[in-house]
């Protein structure tokens, strides 16, 4: 396996362990990945994920609590209707409490 597909499965393999009705943002996601801080890595990799993929890519947000993909685009409604149907609640400014829903793995460890 290529540098790249390794950097992608590790990522998946983070991703795939964020638990029902939370969410984690591209950083904690990178830095559970041994990436440290390369949050941008995280979206590439979820955006190569295959299309039938079961990996949770719907729980990946940004660190201001939203969801980063483009607004009104079928992909975002998507991400929200997801997000919403596993009692993820969004605030009226479309963001999400991560004190309230965010996925610290890291404080686990």
């Amino acid at each position: 396996m290529d540098y790249e597909a390794d950097i992608n499965h590790r990522i998946w393999q983070v991703v795939a362990t964020i638990p029902h009705g939370t969410v984690a943002t591209y950083g904690d996601i990178a830095s559970s990945a041994g990436l440290g801080r390369a949050a941008r890595r995280v979206g590439l990799a979820l955006r190569r994920l295959p299309e039938a993929s079961l990996i949770p890519w719907h729980r990946v947000i940004n660190s201001q609590g939203r969801l980063s993909l483009p607004t009104g685009s079928l992909e975002q409604q998507t991400q929200r209707i997801r997000l919403e149907t596993e009692g993820i609640m969004f605030r009226k400014n479309n963001s999400i409490d991560l004190k309230q829903y965010g996925w610290q793995r890291h404080r686990h460890h």
